[in-house]
């Protein structure tokens, strides 16, 4: 549904998270509603900026000897139906098409929720001997899934765009080794780029990826207090090689299944920098992911006017590697244009008028803390370059301290209850029983185990059932 967009600032603080969100994405010009629930329109600076993260991901894959291809958006029915437990997982998001024209046709197609049931009838064609593994391919795409009630722009939409990655390896051994590259080449993105540092662990049994022998997730922490799952790794083993026919003759002239991996990133991640890193004045955007970094105004009267644009243009040329915009439109006020770059997230905004041309100076204003320097014209550009690098560590170490703030250790279910009550992730003794984690769920009015802190020694007795705890499990309301 489309909404109306008023002119004003953002007009409720970050603790009203739901309508903050929205107005941010709204007022910021980064998405727009459509007539179709749950499908947003990505307008150019999200857009922008998740090319930017796209390209760095994609060049990773490169480095890792991923290459991408496409596939079909539309699955036939009978593909979809041959792993069991992957369908069984994905059935009540799929959309079908059923009918072309006035044509029902003879088979339901399912609009991609992911793309294994269309990929791996065509690899097992292509796989015939060792000497054609590995195999690794990524597609850039959309996808589709439909079951929920509540969608969020970014953070919980029916379609959105992703990378998903699909590999496969002649021995177990090569398959799992590649999942510690895929988290290392996530991680780096989400924290040298988009300044987001995360909890890695084994998803649970419960938790895992449909289908796959085990998935290792990325959790982010959200404002609002719930956490949030990002990038992705699941090692498939040879669950779908057996329900595909994906094959291979060894070296021992023998035949044999292929291990296979996936492993994705999607666009939720924007959203989950746009909560973590704004504020109750608007969008803040890492400089990393940033379009454009810098914002120049120059502020002149008939008088002055000459002068000032001539340097401003000399400032924004010299700037020019850091994605200038400059803004000398003349029918808006400089309060108006002071605004609009600091709803639109912006790291740095030069001023320069008459008075600094006196002093041979211009004022630079920082998005992430609001502070104002003034900084000699000749020195700009080294300053420039620093500065937005210090943006950039400023606005991880923030989000450190907000993630590091929220993970609290408890050893009773009622210290469980209480730091969900204020909204924390709690480290929880467990054991490997889906009953428990269910009772979990149920006992807390939602909360859910988001995975394993493996770094944790386990010792005591699982929180539910009193048993044996068998790991230490991140437990949190998420979305």
């Amino acid at each position: 549904m489309s909404k109306k967009i008023d002119n004003k600032g953002i007009t409720v603080e970050k603790d009203e998270f739901t309508e903050w969100f929205t107005q941010i994405m709204l007022k910021a010009d980064l998405a727009d509603y459509t007539e179709v629930s749950g499908c947003i329109v990505f307008k150019p600076t999200a857009y922008e900026m998740w090319e930017n993260i796209r390209d760095i991901v994609d060049e990773g894959y490169g480095q890792l000897g991923i290459r991408n291809a496409y596939f079909p958006l539309f699955i036939p029915e009978k593909f979809l139906n041959k792993e069991k437990e992957h369908v069984k997982g994905f059935s009540p998001e799929v959309a079908w098409v059923t009918q072309a024209g006035n044509t029902k046709l003879n088979e339901r197609l399912a609009v991609r929720p992911t793309s294994e049931t269309i990929m791996y009838p065509s690899i097992s064609k292509w796989i015939r001997s060792y000497r054609d593994l590995p195999l690794k391919l990524n597609q850039w795409n959309n996808v589709v899934r439909w079951e929920f009630k509540n969608p969020v722009p970014f953070l919980r939409t029916r379609e959105f765009l992703w990378s998903e990655g699909h590999t496969a390896f002649a021995t177990q051994k090569e398959a799992e080794a590649e999942g510690k590259d895929i988290i290392e080449l996530y991680d780096g993105v989400c924290r040298e780029i988009m300044a987001l540092p995360s909890l890695i662990g084994r998803k649970t049994e419960k938790e895992k990826f449909a289908g796959a022998e085990y998935t290792i997730s990325m959790e982010f922490y959200m404002p609002n207090g719930k956490a949030i799952q990002g990038p992705d790794f699941h090692h498939d083993g040879q669950k779908f090689a057996k329900a595909y026919g994906v094959q291979f003759v060894d070296k021992n002239e023998k035949k044999q299944y292929v291990y296979q991996n996936t492993f994705a990133i999607t666009t939720r991640m924007l959203g989950v920098m746009f909560a973590v890193h704004s504020d109750d004045k608007g969008l803040i955007m890492p400089p990393m992911v940033a379009p454009n970094t810098v914002a120049i105004i120059p502020i002149f009267d008939d008088k002055s006017k000459k002068q000032v644009l001539k340097e401003a243009e000399k400032i924004a040329d010299a700037l020019e590697d850091f994605g200038v915009i400059y803004d000398d439109r003349e029918y808006y006020r400089p309060g108006f244009k002071f605004n609009e770059y600091e709803m639109k997230g912006i790291p740095l905004r030069i001023e320069i008028g008459k008075r600094d041309l006196e002093t041979n100076s211009a004022v630079v204003v920082r998005r992430d803390n609001g502070k104002k320097e003034s900084v000699k014209i000749g020195k700009l550009k080294k300053y420039v370059e620093e500065t937005l690098e210090n943006i950039q560590d400023n606005l991880l170490k923030k989000a450190e301290k907000l993630l590091k703030g929220a993970v609290v250790s408890i050893s009773s279910f009622k210290e469980l209850e209480s730091a969900i009550k204020n909204k924390k992730i709690s480290l929880t003794n467990l054991c490997s029983s889906v009953k428990c984690e269910e009772d979990l769920k149920h006992k807390t009015e939602g909360a859910k185990v988001l995975n394993i802190d493996e770094k944790k020694k386990v010792s005591g007795k699982c929180i539910i059932c009193s048993k044996k705890a068998e790991y230490v499990a991140r437990v949190a309301k998420s979305y």
